[in-house]
């Protein structure tokens, strides 16, 4: 994975009012932590850190982090966090990790599934990805963008599960036994038959004529 470079500035206030002026000044909040050192406060460009993440191939994005005004010095971090307002999509804040290349690190990856199974194609069955994310441990350099998981050779009623994952230097950490994607069979709908409604005939009541009544008269 390749690292690319952030600059920031430490910012010295904190909570919704400062977090709100410098969104308003083109400028995210973040925090900066990890390895025993006391988190520090700072600030990055918005369109900076937007375009970041846009030209990365995977969630998982490691920075050489620059501060201004402080000396250079090892800031490799990763984004641990990113925040977006729930309507907008703007970033609100975003979490640096620090991190030591020779690590190993534990992350989320992104699982994507490619090919149309057999038993979709041939069966009418369906495809369901019950498993979007895993767990993985590695180098930071070897974190992989995603997982590619074919699914062309699937037929209804058949699976793919974590422990059939393998992926290099990769060590998969969730649960081997949890299913990633399944072929189901196709949902068939049961013909609704309308209900036999009892038609009653209307009762018809013969009005009789009582002896106060009067016939129509004839002119």
């Amino acid at each position: 994975m390749a690292i690319v470079i952030l600059k920031s500035i430490r910012r010295d206030g904190v909570g919704k009012g400062v977090a709100r002026r410098l969104r308003q000044a083109g400028s995210v909040p973040a925090i900066y932590y990890g390895r025993g050192e006391v988190p520090v406060a700072l600030s990055v460009p918005a369109k900076e850190l937007e375009s970041l993440l846009h030209g990365a191939s995977g969630s998982n994005v490691i920075v050489d982090l620059k501060v201004e005004g402080v000396a250079a010095g090892d800031r490799k971090a990763i984004l641990r966090e990113v925040q977006r307002h729930p309507v907008r999509g703007n970033i609100l804040h975003v979490d640096l990790q620090h991190i030591s290349l020779s690590e190993r690190i534990t992350v989320e990856v992104p699982v994507v599934l490619v090919g149309v199974p057999t038993g979709v194609k041939d069966g009418g069955g369906i495809l369901e990805h019950l498993l979007r994310e895993v767990e993985v441990e590695c180098l930071p350099t070897d974190i992989p963008a995603k997982l590619t998981v074919d699914v062309s050779h699937l037929n209804i009623g058949e699976s793919i599960h974590v422990s059939d994952l393998a992926i290099g230097n990769v060590e998969v950490r969730t649960e081997a036994e949890r299913t990633v994607a399944t072929v189901v069979p196709p949902t068939v709908l049961e013909e609704v038959k309308p209900a036999e409604v009892a038609q009653a005939e209307p009762e018809l009541v013969k009005k009789e004529k009582g002896s106060g009544e009067e016939g129509e008269k004839e002119s």
